[in-house]
């Protein structure tokens, strides 16, 4: 490694199929910002392998021959293990989507993705952020959608939040932009910065992966 040169992502990967693993071997070996330092094909051997090695990046799988990737993922999150994890699965149904964010997950995304996408999946939970394949995104937004609908009350009284507020927050969590957002609510982008600063202070948020995990927290998001 050059002097100015970043240091590699490691990688943990884990799925039951060993022509998955290989493809993703052959993709991220490929990429110099990436290093595979350690492969399973089962939750167990993930857990083990992920306290022992510590990967900065683990790819689960979510159905696996022993645990689940759901169990396992909450089972690194108990032992505390700061790797962050990306659900890499052919499951695209609401049951898992929630189920692996609730566990844990930093990212969610299809094995149908393209390889760009899960590429970028990487950096971003690498960087502390969350990754949420576009598509799966819309279901933290319009459940969120829904339920505000039917509990109006309820939602303008959450931590102080207005009603607006919470569907920032929402939009946040889902992936969705300054610009995304102010043009599906017909504000401007200028509004949004500032209820996303609003959001930030009276929450005691940083970043967009405790917004996810709020939302979740607090059951607008209903798995």
């Amino acid at each position: 490694m050059t002097k100015n040169s970043k240091p590699q992502i490691g990688l943990l990967l884990v799925d039951d199929h060993e022509v998955v693993r290989s493809g993703l071997r052959m993709l991220l070996e490929d990429q110099e910002a990436f290093k595979i330092i350690g492969e399973c094909s089962t939750g167990r051997q993930a857990v083990d392998l992920a306290l022992r090695l510590q990967p900065d990046v683990i790819l689960m799988d979510i159905t696996l021959p022993d645990i689940s990737g759901i169990e396992a993922t909450r089972d690194l999150q108990k032992a505390g293990c700061p790797s962050k994890i990306i659900a890499l699965t052919i499951h695209e149904d609401e049951q898992f989507f929630f189920e692996m964010l609730q566990a844990g997950a930093s990212g969610y995304v299809p094995k149908r993705a393209a390889p760009e996408d899960l590429l970028n999946a990487i950096d971003v939970v690498y960087r502390g952020d969350v990754y949420i394949y576009p598509n799966l995104a819309r279901l933290l937004v319009d459940d969120f959608l829904h339920r505000a609908r039917e509990e109006p009350a309820e939602q303008e009284a959450l931590d102080g939040l207005t009603a607006r507020e919470q569907e920032i927050l929402i939009a946040l969590a889902g992936g969705e932009t300054n610009d995304e957002i102010a043009a599906r609510l017909f504000i401007s982008k200028h509004t949004v910065a500032r209820h996303r600063e609003n959001v930030m202070q009276k929450l005691g948020l940083h970043n967009r992966s405790e917004l996810v995990k709020y939302a979740i927290r607090k059951g607008l998001i209903n798995p």
